[in-house]
This record gives C-alpha cells, sequence and structure tokens, in this order.
C-alpha cells in the first residue's frame, strides 16, 4: 500500500515542475520590444568664442618677443574695457621662430623673427562680440588676427532636458505604434539607455560687416541631440 500511494504523488510532482519549465510559458513572461530613437531642440547660442593671435616680425627674437608682448598687452587692455573676465580668456600658444623669404632662384634669405601668441576669448553676452571683435582689432593693429569666432551654447542644462523630454517621447510614440500594429498593450520600462554624450551642432561661422562698418557675428541656431534606447514589456 505505501508503494501504492507514493507513484502518484511523485507523477504529480513531476507535472507541476514541467508546467513551471515550459517554453510557451516563459516566452509569454519575457515578451518585451525595444526602440531607439532621438530628441532634437533648436536654441539659439548666447555666447561666442573669439580666437585671436598678435604676430610680430622683428629682426631678432629678443626683439620680435618685446613686440608682440606690446601688442598681447593692448589685446587685453581692449578685454579688461570690455569688461571681459580674465577666467574668459586663455593663452593658447606662445611662439618664435626665424621667417624666410625665398629669391627667385630659390635661396632662402632670413627676413627676420616672428613671435606670436594665440588667444581664446569667451564672450559671454553674444550680441557684444562683434563690437568686441572691432575692439580688439583696433588695440591690436594689423599685428592682430582674428582666426575665428564661433557661437555656442554656454548653459546647456535647459536645452539637454529638453532633447532627452523630446527623444523618450519618440521612443514611447515609436513603441505604441509597434504595440499596436502586433494588437498588445506596453507594460513598465524595463530600462533605458542614453546611447551617446549629448552633441552640439555648431552652425557656419559667419562674420558680416552690418551698414554702420561695425562687425556682427551672426548666431544663427544649434541643434542640441540626445539618442536614448528603451525596452517596453508587453502585455
Amino acid at each position: 500500500m505505501t508503494n501504492r500511494t507514493r507513484i502518484p504523488v511523485i507523477a504529480l510532482l513531476v507535472i507541476a515542475v514541467a508546467a513551471m519549465l515550459s517554453p510557451t510559458a516563459n516566452a509569454a513572461a519575457t515578451r518585451y520590444i525595444t526602440v531607439s530613437a532621438q530628441g532634437t531642440i533648436q536654441v539659439v547660442p548666447d555666447a561666442v568664442r573669439i580666437n585671436a593671435t598678435a604676430s610680430t616680425l622683428a629682426a631678432t627674437s629678443k626683439e620680435a618677443l618685446a613686440t608682440n608682448a606690446k601688442t598681447s598687452n593692448a589685446v587685453r587692455a581692449a578685454l579688461k574695457a570690455a569688461k571681459i573676465d580674465t577666467k574668459d580668456y586663455a593663452t593658447q600658444s606662445v611662439s618664435v621662430y626665424p621667417e624666410y623669404k625665398y629669391t627667385t632662384d630659390g635661396v632662402a634669405v632670413l627676413s627676420g623673427y616672428r613671435a606670436s601668441q594665440s588667444f581664446s576669448i569667451v564672450v559671454r553676452a553674444a550680441d557684444t562680440a562683434g563690437s568686441l571683435v572691432d575692439s580688439l582689432v583696433a588695440a591690436g593693429g594689423d599685428n592682430l588676427q582674428i582666426n575665428g569666432a564661433s557661437p555656442f551654447v554656454l548653459d546647456t542644462t535647459k536645452s539637454l532636458e529638453s532633447a532627452r523630454a523630446a527623444a523618450v517621447k519618440s521612443a514611447k510614440s515609436k513603441a505604441t505604434s509597434y504595440a499596436k500594429l502586433m494588437g498588445v498593450k506596453l507594460g513598465k520600462v524595463n530600462f533605458l539607455v542614453e546611447n551617446s554624450s549629448p552633441s552640439n551642432y555648431s552652425p557656419v561661422m559667419s562674420v558680416a560687416k552690418a551698414e554702420s562698418d561695425s562687425t556682427v557675428i551672426d548666431l544663427g541656431q544649434q541643434d542640441v541631440t540626445i539618442s536614448v534606447t528603451v525596452q517596453w514589456g508587453l502585455l
């Protein structure tokens, strides 16, 4: 009698375990949908980065450096007059080297020594960048070169939040569309991954002259873009 009653109990346990490990039940419990999407926000730059170089030619390297120092000091004075904080400009390089010119028969002749000092300047009030360029050129004269003026977004906090919101909204819209096509509903979010670092796409830099002959920096717009991948469980 004891052996006869144990066999049905063991059989029931085997059936229960088999049901728990059933591929059909497991697949139903792990259904999900994963989508990728981007969010892009267009913003007007609120700052400008100016690159300028003081460059002078003299008979000796010592004289070239001394003359260049005067031009560089004039640039600093112009920045101070424009109320540009010292933390917003920095020297990028200082150099001095021999400069040659070539005769018609290809012979190199020393023409002097070229000294240069380059600056990177951040203008936090973008609408004043054009007038600052004019001030720098007036201070440095022919010894100063303006190498570029690039508008950029100084504080990207709000634009990044908006881009993230747009990316998630786009991802959910795409996932909902797929779920509808498959006749299912979205469940809870399993995970969200920001695929890459936020990207700021700069517009083409433009420096123009207005009718008053004052330099104007055209700010244009920049795209702040974020890409995300989101997975939802399916109901």
